[in-house]
């Protein structure tokens, strides 16, 4: 029993870790510039992104080539530009995790 115990918290702590590396990292790319968790800054919160796009099969890997790329006109008059200090696997790394934001 205390081994069962001991791997789901030792799961749950992973999970929480990994969650944390994620936003270091968007911190680093510097996306939280724009962006937020939850309210709205200069683009939309990460937040809204997750809702707006739950459910959909190409989602990351759509959102991965915006953040990359850059995008206009989805969230309004301001464009998301190119952001080429981000690599493919960041970004979808990064669209990942912003996917499991609630």
């Amino acid at each position: 029993m205390k081994f069962v115990t001991a791997s789901i918290s030792l799961c749950a702590l992973l999970a929480s870790a990994s969650a944390f590396a994620q936003a270091d990292l968007a911190q680093k790319k510097n996306c939280m510039a724009c962006h937020a968790v939850d309210k709205k800054l200069v683009g939309p919160a990460y937040k809204d992104v997750a809702a707006k796009y739950a459910g959909q099969k190409d989602a990351v890997d759509k959102l991965a080539q915006k953040v990359v790329k850059g995008g206009a006109g989805v969230w309004g008059a301001v464009p998301m530009p190119a952001n080429p200090q981000v690599s493919d696997a960041e970004a979808k790394q990064l669209v990942q995790w912003i996917m499991t934001l609630k």
